[in-house]
């Protein structure tokens, strides 16, 4: 069985851990950096095999010399000479052999240029998306356009309701409250926040979470509802979806 396990690294980043029970080579999705890998794999007596990288920024990628020089595995990332370690670089459709599972590359652009995700269809389904969708938000657009963000979420809106979203940030709480303004009619929001608030005094992650969760409680998947709508229109356009997202988008920015 594949299980997931979440490294926090930096102020709030999550440094995914996959790992088959038959094995004791792992894999870690954007390593930020490498001393807590070093010291989770040294903790429990494993060794790395495999790193997928899904954007070009800090804190995905500086842990990878250090992890390379010391554990020599297999690097896959997006199409981007910048990202200096990646051998296997894959674009949109590619399909890789992680862990066993066989992982779909799904270029989404719009955080940066270069992002992609990496989806399986097993069982469970899984997404490690970096920052391009959050639980309760999606990413900042640093280099890319609305327009593009806009049509990578709506490729993760059309995944299976079950699949495992693991972001690579700790934001839902950020994320909620912004949403319980964005779409304030909706009591899924509160309930969530509530429960948020409650894991996270404990310290504990509010991640994964899933595709179905996502559609009931993030605005930047419901733009199409009249609860959003309403409450973009006194931000901006709502003249159709994507402008209601742009909206949605550069709200959240001055929140």
């Amino acid at each position: 069985m594949l299980s997931v396990t979440p490294i926090p690294a930096l102020s709030d980043n999550y440094i995914w851990l996959l790992r088959q029970d038959t094995s004791q080579e792992v894999c870690v999705v954007d390593p930020g950096e490498a001393l807590p890998v070093i010291e989770f794999l040294e903790r429990e007596s494993l060794s790395l095999g495999t790193i997928l990288i899904t954007h070009h920024h800090p804190d995905h990628t500086d842990g990878l010399g250090e992890l390379i020089r010391r554990y020599a595995p297999r690097v896959i990332g997006p199409v981007n000479p910048s990202i200096e370690g990646i051998d296997e670089r894959v674009s949109d459709g590619d399909e890789i052999r992680v862990m066993g599972r066989l992982f779909e590359v799904i270029e989404t652009p719009g955080h940066t240029l270069d992002h992609i995700s990496y989806f399986t269809p097993g069982i469970p389904p899984l997404l490690f998306c970096g920052d391009t969708l959050f639980c309760a938000g999606c990413g900042r657009l640093f280099e890319g356009t609305p327009e593009q963000m806009h049509k990578a979420l709506k490729r993760f809106a059309a995944l299976p309701e079950e699949t495992f979203v693991f972001a690579a940030h700790e934001y839902t709480l950020a994320n909620l409250r912004f949403a319980s303004e964005a779409d304030p009619e909706n009591e899924d929001v509160k309930h969530a926040l509530t429960e948020c608030e409650k894991a996270r005094a404990l310290d504990r992650p509010t991640l994964p979470s899933t595709i179905g969760r996502e559609l009931k409680i993030n605005p930047y998947l419901r733009v199409d509802t009249e609860s959003v709508r309403n409450a973009a229109s006194k931000q901006g356009a709502i003249d159709n979806d994507l402008a209601t997202f742009a909206t949605l988008r550069e709200w959240k920015n001055r929140f």
